[in-house]
């Protein structure tokens, strides 16, 4: 990677949850969610990002959004769960991305609201375009996500370095 290439984020929220008698962590998608998720994984495969790593939360229904999504991607990134991003604050979800190896270019977090959206809007000290405003009108809603770059190296990410660049968000 040289020095002029930035990082690239993409903070995707989990696809829409079913509400069975299971324990939050434990929630499957609803079909709604399962349709929702592979159309967002080709708008993810429009984006041409080749992504080096993504960090997916261990609940089921991060787990099924991210495969079913995965599956519309060119080429299948190294996956990692992560226990820390479930009911992530921001604050906790910029940690997780701070220990994200210098080598790795392009990440993916697939992880929960608040957080994401948060972190979406705390992590943008700019943006392109209308995103911003998209974004502000629909919040991050399921199988949405928000696109961010940055410069630097990850443990330098922090509130206000990165620019949100795109952002989409599923039909209601």
């Amino acid at each position: 990677m040289s020095a002029a290439e930035p990082h690239r984020i993409v903070l995707f929220r989990h696809a829409k949850a079913d509400w069975p008698q299971v324990s939050d962590h434990e929630r499957p998608l609803a079909e709604r969610g399962r349709m929702d998720a592979a159309v967002a994984g080709r708008k993810l495969a429009d984006t041409g990002i080749a992504f080096d790593l993504a960090l997916c939360s261990t609940a089921v229904r991060t787990r099924e959004t991210w495969k079913l999504a995965v599956h519309e991607l060119a080429e299948r990134p190294r996956t990692v769960y992560e226990e820390r991003i479930y009911e992530a604050s921001p604050g906790e979800l910029i940690a997780v991305l701070n220990e994200t190896p210098d080598d790795v270019r392009n990440v993916i977090l697939i992880g929960h609201n608040p957080g994401a959206h948060g972190l979406a809007g705390i992590l943008s000290g700019a943006v392109e375009g209308d995103a911003r405003d998209r974004m502000e009108r629909r919040g991050l809603p399921p199988a949405g996500f928000a696109l961010l770059t940055f410069d630097g190296p990850w443990k330098s990410l922090e509130p206000g370095v990165a620019t949100l660049t795109d952002y989409w968000a599923p039909a209601d």
